[in-house]
């Protein structure tokens, strides 16, 4: 083979390997993907926010424990302020920041609901209740919201399926496993399929979502900390007054 010949074999080949290169780096100049760990609550208002972003939606306690374990997040968005609080004090986490607030509701299918309201369960015959795990924010606010009400024997009084986020408390009411539930008020209105009746003001807990850059090589990432700056700032708060969440108080 001549070596012009052999000159231009050797060109094509190298073209190739470059073009296999590029295909699997995605290119030198591209940034790579932003992941959000968020509460199951937040999987309407996160993404609205920036669709760019790789998103993961669990409980709160599930998703700090997979940061724990080396899970690859950039930010993490907790329905309560007890998660980030502990990263942080783990020194995986930045200081967290306080971004939206929310509220609990009674939910009930929209079809052939069996009660009416929370007077109904706790004179009424046992009925299966779904509410979270004790673990889980959710699970958390509702005993507290049931304490505060005096009504802790619900809990004793019907059939309880324990939930690991509110998501799956919704979904139990809606596809009729579950007579009743309490879940966030943002889920229920994210759900044609069950209807809300918003708990007594005095037996509201407080509600807090709050968020943090998670410490990767001991630092966050600039696109972590921008991320929680849109998450705070006007266009974020927009989008979850959108989603029916509330303002931190």
């Amino acid at each position: 083979m001549s070596p012009t010949r052999l000159l231009g074999l050797a060109l094509v080949v190298a073209a190739i390997a470059l073009g296999i290169v590029v295909a699997v780096r995605g290119g030198d100049d591209d940034a790579p993907t932003l992941t959000v760990y968020g509460a199951s609550s937040l999987k309407q208002a996160l993404p609205a926010l920036d669709d760019a972003a790789r998103y993961s939606f669990a409980g709160s306690d599930t998703l700090a424990e997979q940061i724990r374990q080396g899970a690859p997040a950039d930010v993490f968005a907790a329905a309560s302020p007890r998660y980030p609080r502990l990263l942080r004090a783990e020194g995986r986490c930045s200081e967290p920041v306080p971004f939206a607030s929310n509220t609990l509701a009674l939910i009930l299918p929209v079809e052939n609901a069996a009660v009416a309201s929370l007077d109904d369960l706790r004179s009424g015959p046992p009925r299966r209740l779904a509410i979270g795990a004790t673990a889980v924010p959710i699970g958390t606010y509702t005993r507290e919201a049931l304490a505060l009400l005096g009504a802790e024997a619900l809990l004793a009084r019907h059939t309880l399926s324990e939930e690991q986020d509110a998501a799956g408390i919704v979904a139990k009411v809606a596809l009729g496993s579950a007579d009743a539930g309490i879940a966030y008020t943002t889920d229920a209105r994210a759900s044609s399929a069950v209807v809300a009746i918003p708990l007594p003001a005095a037996a509201e807990p407080t509600v807090i979502y709050t968020a943090c850059a998670v410490l990767r090589e001991g630092a966050p990432s600039a696109a972590a900390t921008a991320y929680l700056e849109l998450l705070t700032g006007p266009t974020g708060q927009r989008e979850l007054a959108a989603a029916g969440f509330e303002p931190v108080p």
